[in-house]
């Protein structure tokens, strides 16, 4: 997918960040490891209502067939299906790691997002301050009375200190 241009984010915003955001996808997408597409692969396979389905008819015909339900067919597993518990053990075994593989890979992409999202809010807030004290320069240049809103617009202009932020932040929540 091409990058989508900057011209027409001014044209049409909307469809300018849809494809942006649709970019970034196919992006990360594209920089998975072999590890992580047959990971994220299984995973499709595995979580869908078929897989299910599949898995109680095999464990249902396994005893069926080992319990002597069935007439004529001889048991290959007879209770307490050792076989079967050792089938089940395998795949339980295999398929987290395949559920860790993605959920770590899922976290990192979040983690990625998160780190954009707060580069996209700092540089909001340092183009929010520029506009604020151009704004405030421009009533002081053109003699309007800004006094009943001085004291707030000032505060509101001041660059935010994201680490002093964060440290304040950090005291109030609550430990985990």
């Amino acid at each position: 997918m091409e990058n989508p241009s900057p011209r027409r984010a001014t044209a049409n915003p909307t469809a300018y960040n849809i494809d942006a955001i649709a970019k970034m996808e196919h992006d990360a997408l594209s920089r998975r490891t072999l590890t992580e597409r047959v990971s994220d692969a299984i995973m499709k396979l595995v979580g869908n209502i078929w897989f299910l389905l599949a898995q109680l008819m095999l464990i249902c015909g396994w005893g069926l067939v080992n319990l002597h339900i069935l007439p004529g067919v001889k048991a290959f597993d007879p209770f307490p299906f050792g076989i079967l518990a050792l089938i089940v053990s395998f795949e339980s075994v295999f398929l987290t790691i395949f559920v860790l593989i993605s959920q770590s890979r899922m976290a990192h992409q979040s983690e990625r997002r998160s780190h954009l999202d707060l580069q996209v809010g700092m540089l909001s807030e340092q183009e929010l301050t520029t506009i604020l004290q151009m704004m405030q320069k421009l009533c002081q240049h053109l003699g309007m009375n800004v006094d009943a809103s001085k004291q707030e617009v000032q505060s509101f202009s001041k660059t935010t200190d994201v680490h002093k932020l964060a440290s304040e932040l950090e005291e109030k929540l609550p430990a985990k």
